[in-house]
């Protein structure tokens, strides 16, 4: 099994599959990110996999094709050397902001060969549900039909294929010239058949549409740009583009730390994760469709003032009951179990999650001018929700399930909330509100910089009452509350530096152990270190976790601090945006635009 630095993305702007270097996909969920799988080798042998590649042995070099995520693996090998071209197709004419919204749901794959010749070999062991399902697999006129539980896959091909009981196999002989097409079209066992679609066509058509979003996404020019524009490309894969929810990442039960249980399913959206995106794809491209996140997000709220917390997160449809439960049939990750399949996080109480959707709001204002009546009224009931309950224990930033405490970046976003809010009062219709916010304001600020300072540390701790360190608090100066170079936040960085970072990899809090790295606290430092002057070590630490990438600039949520490799879901949205914020502010305190 190939480890999870080896996989690339494919996206459609609904769904996502994963596929190894040496061309087996492994992880594939249509219709939706968090759908059950119909490819899912990578959390065991039994979850099902297809597998194109040379016979005999080869190497092997990859990339996406500029400006999308169509993905290029050449396969060298003593005879020749063949290409293999894959993408999941987005819909027929979809173009610049529109693509996404009518994906089709069919694995695109083509091989050719580029120079010699080539014997290619071919595997298809499709495994509903999760590997539940071993399906039945016949011929019809439209081609390979693989049917199981819900499930309904069309195989078109223009090669000839065996089918040996639930497998699909074939092997054949490409010359330099030649190729084959395969697609792989999903349905639901309920939905009409249709005729499928012409896989070669529905390629060229995909390039094309992925280009047309990247072309209109180009304001980015400074620092870093390659970087900003991929990790574009990957949060625009992981947006479920029918809502416009976003989703944390496209896999589900890849370890926080490999044969640990910390194996959790990302693939929903969360409101912090889909907040931090669009101000991401403000630097990095253009949120156009900021509305219909915000949209998207009252509707599945709905009334923010009839619930004893406001849910934190939601299926890529809205939909609130995640309920978790664990697939005992599945081994895990090299054996990382247990594999879960949705997320009891969905019951929580977060209260920074008030600050970032408002931060968002403010840094977006320009984009929300004619916000809806629901989206208004969200905005104004997470302000009061901010001033009501700031004082209350919470979960906390990074979900812990050992119980709620008085979390420093809880206090922190409650004032960012009320702080943004206070801003945008007129385009809230809310002047009424401004005083009692604004006291609010001034007894979190006060609460803060009180009980949140550890005198035996000498530096901001993550809770009140503490003495742990916590990464999250490097967002202090980022959001305005202290001035970068002020003594406390310096002395705070330094502490966070000496207790939790090595070699640029920071760890989210003291105590953590054997846990990795989780990277977008080493962007957080990064941003820290710039807004503070200290820019060549901010650049430094920004070049050594991103170097930390794949081949194809892809990263997962953490790094083993003692072998380097990547770990937990892949790839991690979370990742992508620190890199875009982080590369942004260093481009602009070089700029001078920031102090």
């Amino acid at each position: 099994m190939a480890v999870i630095s080896d996989y690339a993305l494919l996206g459609d702007c609904q769904g996502a599959a994963l596929v190894s270097s040496d061309g087996s996909v492994d992880w594939w969920c249509p219709p939706r990110f968090d759908a059950p799988s119909i490819f899912a080798h990578l959390l065991g042998p039994s979850g099902g996999f297809w597998s194109i590649r040379p016979l005999g042995r080869y190497t092997t070099s990859r990339h996406y094709l500029d400006g999308t995520m169509v993905l290029q693996t050449e396969f060298h090998t003593e005879s020749g050397v063949l290409r293999l071209t894959e993408a999941l197709s987005l819909g027929a004419g979809e173009r610049g902001h529109r693509i996404g919204y009518a994906s089709p749901h069919v694995l695109l794959r083509q091989v050719e060969v580029v120079a010699g010749t080539v014997e290619v070999a071919v595997e298809v062991a499709a495994r509903p549900e999760y590997g539940l399902v071993g399906p039945t697999v016949t011929r019809s006129p439209l081609g390979i039909e693989i049917s199981g539980g819900a499930d309904r896959l069309i195989l078109t091909t223009d090669r000839d294929l065996a089918i040996d009981g639930s497998l699909v196999t074939g092997r054949f002989i490409l010359a330099v010239g030649e190729s084959a097409m395969f697609a792989l079209h999903h349905r639901r066992a309920a939905d009409p058949l249709t005729v499928p679609l012409d896989g070669r066509a529905a390629l060229r058509d995909t390039v094309a549409a992925w280009q047309s979003w990247d072309g209109i996404h180009q304001d980015y020019q400074g620092a870093y740009r390659d970087e900003v524009r991929r990790s574009a490309l990957v949060l625009q894969s992981l947006t479920y583009q029918p809502t416009g929810a976003v989703v944390a990442a496209a896999t589900t039960s890849l370890p926080e730390e490999v044969g640990g249980t910390a194996n959790w399913d990302y693939r929903f959206g969360w409101l912090r994760d889909g907040s931090f995106t669009l101000k991401a794809l403000w630097v990095a491209a253009c949120p156009d469709e900021a509305h219909r996140f915000f949209d998207w997000m009252a509707a599945s709220i709905g009334s923010a003032d009839a619930e004893d917390h406001v849910p934190i997160m939601f299926g890529a449809g809205g939909e609130r009951d995640l309920t978790e439960h664990t697939l005992e049939h599945l081994d895990g990750y090299q054996g990382s179990r247990p594999v879960r399949i949705g997320n009891d996080a969905w019951q929580q109480k977060q209260l920074d999650v008030f600050g970032e959707i408002l931060e968002c709001a403010w840094v977006l204002r320009d984009k929300l001018a004619d916000l809806s009546p629901a989206t208004v009224g969200l905005l104004r009931s997470l302000a009061d929700r901010a001033a009501d309950t700031w004082r209350e224990l919470d979960a906390g930033v990074w979900e812990g399930r050992e119980g709620e405490r008085h979390y420093l970046t809880s206090k922190l976003m409650c004032w960012v909330a009320l702080d943004r809010a206070v801003k945008m009062a007129g385009a809230l219709d809310a002047e009424a509100q401004v005083p009692r916010w604004s006291q609010a304001m001034r007894e979190v600020r006060a609460a803060i910089l009180t009980d949140g300072w550890s005198a035996s540390r000498g530096a901001f701790s993550g809770a009140f009452g503490s003495d742990h360190l916590d990464a999250g608090v490097l967002v202090m100066s980022i959001v305005g509350f202290l001035p970068a170079d002020d003594s406390r936040v310096l002395a705070t960085v330094d502490a966070i530096r000496r207790e939790l970072e090595q070699d640029g990899l920071v760890q989210r809090w003291t105590g953590s152990g054997s846990e990795g790295a989780f990277i977008v606290c080493s962007y957080l430092l990064a941003e820290a270190l710039a807004l503070a002057g200290q820019v060549d070590e901010a650049k430094q630490i920004f070049e050594d976790v991103t170097g930390r990438a794949n081949d194809l600039g892809l990263l997962s949520e953490e790094i083993d601090r003692i072998d380097g490799s990547m770990i937990g879901n892949f790839p991690q949205a979370l990742s992508h945006i620190g890199l875009i914020n982080a590369a942004w502010i260093i481009d602009q305190v070089e700029a001078g635009v920031m102090p």
